[in-house]
């Protein structure tokens, strides 16, 4: 099995704090979404009719493209014959067209390389008025930072709240609003890398549904918070509030709608912090007490349709690990991503493999070939430990004796 190991190195991070909008900075920052959504839907356009003259084109004739170079051109002849589209910045706008290029390119990836629709990323939708957030980027000739506010391009006066201090200048932001109309600023920054004390200890970590990940050392195990499941009695109750006052369709919802709205959407909001705060903390406790890292590199997608679907949601497993892995980056531990296949079936005692896949009803693993007997999920953790070339031997007390673990070029 192929195992992929990630070495802390310095990188970009990306800083976020809240943002106070005065109402002139708000009518501003709003005409500029309006016209970037604009700009988007007339992508979304050109790229469908570019599409459509493909597949009617005469025989002989070159087939047209739709990448960011010609939308570029696009836009600049916008600007020139287009008055109210000229009033806003060109900085956010040709960044929502690299946006789009990207997204665009990643769709025609996946139907290039056959993947089945469920998995296709999908071309670039249209961004509707009532339903898209706004979200608008600059790059660093497009901002600056004069006195603790944020100045973008067009005028625009934003006031900061600092709860932190940024490491180095950064070199973009978005300026963006979430879904209960907060504003919030998100800057890109270099970093460095912040190495902790060397431990000598290794750790293997095995992700599950039961428990949010077992790993080779009971006291780093992350039992399942279900903070999703305490707050599902209120989520209910408001869900219920929008069905009754939900609107006819086409027409625009009620005062008392549009609350029942945001008090679900702020039900939402608290449980994914909860969800991150409790991932975020037990990946800061994993990798200051370990040096290198054995984890399974777990796609949980597969478990949406399967009747596990809510539990494992509410786990939150993959922001859970993309924690774990942005954590050992940045404190210079070594990652270890472990193939998942077979991690079930084999012995971390001698590696036998077993003739059938276990039920997920049996929790216990027994070896038929050397007779350990183990915990189901203790024992798929130390797995993670061999395929990684680490020893589960010395799982609890240091690194193994010998090479040292292969590091990424």
């Amino acid at each position: 099995m192929v195992t992929t190991p990630i070495v802390g190195d310095a990188g970009h991070a990306r800083w976020t704090f809240r943002v106070r909008v005065s109402s002139t900075a708000l009518a501003t920052l709003m005409a500029e979404w309006d016209r970037c959504r604009w700009i988007w839907n007339e992508c979304c356009a050109k790229s469908k009719q570019t599409h459509l003259w493909n597949k009617r084109r005469p025989e002989g004739v070159d087939k047209q493209t739709c990448g960011p170079g010609q939308l570029d051109k696009m836009l600049t002849e916008g600007r020139k014959t287009n008055t109210w589209l000229r009033e806003g910045s060109s900085v956010p706008q040709q960044q929502l067209i690299r946006d789009f290029g990207k997204s665009r390119a990643k769709a025609q990836k996946d139907i290039k390389d056959r993947l089945p629709v469920r998995q296709r990323a999908g071309m670039p939708k249209w961004k509707k008025k009532r339903e898209a957030l706004p979200s608008l980027n600059y790059t660093q000739r497009g901002f600056r930072l004069k006195d603790g506010r944020l100045y973008l391009a067009g005028g625009i006066a934003l006031t900061v709240v600092w709860s932190r201090n940024l490491p180095a200048g950064p070199s973009s932001v978005r300026v963006y609003q979430d879904s209960l109309g907060h504003w919030y600023c998100s800057f890109v920054v270099p970093t460095e890398a912040q190495p902790l004390p060397e431990t000598g200890a290794v750790i293997g970590i095995d992700w599950g549904v039961r428990e949010t990940a077992t790993t080779t050392s009971d006291d780093h195990d992350l039992p399942h918070a279900e903070h999703g499941k305490k707050a599902a009695a209120g989520l209910a109750r408001c869900q219920r509030m929008m069905a009754r006052r939900k609107p006819a369709k086409g027409k625009p919802g009620s005062k008392r709608y549009q609350a029942a709205k945001k008090l679900t959407a702020k039900l939402h909001k608290k449980v994914a912090r909860q969800r991150q705060d409790t991932g975020r903390k037990w990946a800061k406790s994993v990798v200051r007490d370990h040096d290198a890292l054995a984890v399974e590199d777990f796609r949980p997608k597969f478990l949406a349709k399967s009747t596990m679907a809510k539990k494992a949601a509410d786990a939150a497993i993959g922001a859970t690990k993309t924690a774990l892995v942005e954590m050992g980056r940045k404190h210079g531990r070594t990652v270890y991503l472990v193939h998942p296949a077979h991690t079930t079936m084999d012995c971390a005692q001698c590696g036998a493999r077993t003739k059938h896949a276990l039920p997920l009803s049996e929790r216990t693993y027994a070896c038929t070939a050397c007779g350990a007997v183990s915990p189901r999920d203790k024992n798929s953790a130390r797995v993670m430990l061999v395929r990684a070339g680490l020893n589960p031997a010395g799982a609890d007390r240091g690194r193994p004796g010998g090479a040292l673990p292969r590091l990424a070029a």
